[in-house]
């Protein structure tokens, strides 16, 4: 493999993040919580609109580093949506084919948006297949299956440069609780939480990372039992967090607390967020405002202040067909009222109920 060809490859990545200021934190006035606060890192505002840039950055880095991937290797990914666009995005950037091996269900913008850098959609009917498909078609083509579900913990950075963990940190200094009590959370690879989990301990941050879980996902059941062996027969219906197996990259031992959001609640609170943010958000985004709601209430019913951070993982309009059309939560048998109200009510008064 060129050497040169590999040094520009890395080189316009570089460039690509130089031209990129870093995600905005922005904080979100909740009058109920008084001596308490809750930020949110906008992830949305990446190139590609999501916190997967991050990741799909760190795989292209790890794999020209470690040569598996050169001037003529087609890329491919199993991945439900904003990972694959992300990648996509990369692959165009170096000149490589792209293949995204994606369930059926996956929402028609996500589809699109990889269509437009140029990267090609191969639909399974079965979410547990991806991974098989995407590594035949990889071997099949002589291409490199950039294997997110494996690799993501490994490839990003822990210790420091620009991780999300550090820019969170490095971007609190200057606030009221400058040192958060909880960091907030969703799981899809798990590479964030191991990322943000290892820093807050390497660097000796008092901060604890809750990981938040949803519907149909193995990740909660495996934290507290370690059964690596546990599988999910149905799919996660929020995009982007929650997997039907547990994934190598999910690093239970750096995870403090874990709680679980039915998805209701999570649509229901990306609703809620959207409304008090002026923006739509997405539905991982909405799993990560429950948690950080619930752990704000009971922070002020023990008596405590401080911060707490989440992410606010994509934009919605991603998802104007599914999340945000009543029709399509009618279709789901989602009924979203009895959430909607338990957490209006938590921000309105401060008590989780």
């Amino acid at each position: 493999m060129s050497r040169a060809w590999v040094s520009d490859a890395l080189r316009r990545i570089e460039a690509d993040f130089n031209r990129s200021a870093d995600t905005h934190l922005f904080r979100l006035e909740l009058p109920a919580f008084p001596g308490m606060a809750l930020y949110f890192k906008d992830e949305s505002s990446h190139p590609t609109g999501s916190l997967k840039h991050r990741l799909a950055r760190s795989l292209f880095l790890y794999g020209l580093s470690n040569g598996w991937i050169g001037p003529q290797t087609t890329i491919v990914e199993a991945s439900s949506g904003s990972t694959a666009v992300s990648e996509a995005y990369f692959a165009r950037l170096l000149g490589l084919p792209f293949v995204a091996v994606m369930p059926r269900a996956t929402s028609p913008e996500k589809i699109a948006q990889i269509a437009f850098y140029g990267g090609r959609c191969h639909l399974v009917d079965s979410p547990a297949h991806v991974y098989a498909e995407a590594e035949q078609l990889a071997r099949g083509c002589g291409g490199h299956y950039m294997d997110q579900f494996t690799y993501s913990e490994r490839a990003t950075d822990w210790r420091g440069n620009n991780n999300i963990a550090e820019s969170i940190l490095g971007q609190m200094r200057l606030e009221e609780h400058a040192q958060p009590r909880w960091i907030v959370v969703g799981a899809g690879t798990g590479g964030t939480s191991a990322t943000i989990g290892r820093y807050l301990r390497y660097r000796d941050y008092p901060t604890e990372l809750c990981v938040v879980d949803v519907e149909n996902s193995v990740f909660y059941d495996f934290w507290h039992s370690r059964d690596a062996s546990l599988v999910c027969r149905q799919p996660s219906r929020i995009e982007g967090i929650g997997r039907p197996r547990v994934e190598a990259s999910f690093q239970p031992d750096v995870v403090d607390r874990m709680i679980r959001v039915p998805d209701a609640a999570s649509l229901a609170a990306m609703r809620l967020a959207s409304r008090l943010l002026g923006r739509r958000v997405g539905g991982s985004t909405g799993t990560n405002f429950a948690g950080a709601i619930q752990l704000l209430c009971e922070m002020r019913a023990a008596g405590e202040s401080g911060s707490v951070v989440t992410l606010l993982c994509d934009g919605g309009e991603r998802y104007a067909g599914t999340y945000y059309d009543d029709n399509w939560l009618a279709a789901q048998g989602i009924d979203l009222a009895p959430h909607a109200a338990r957490l209006e009510a938590a921000v309105a008064g401060g008590n989780w109920c």
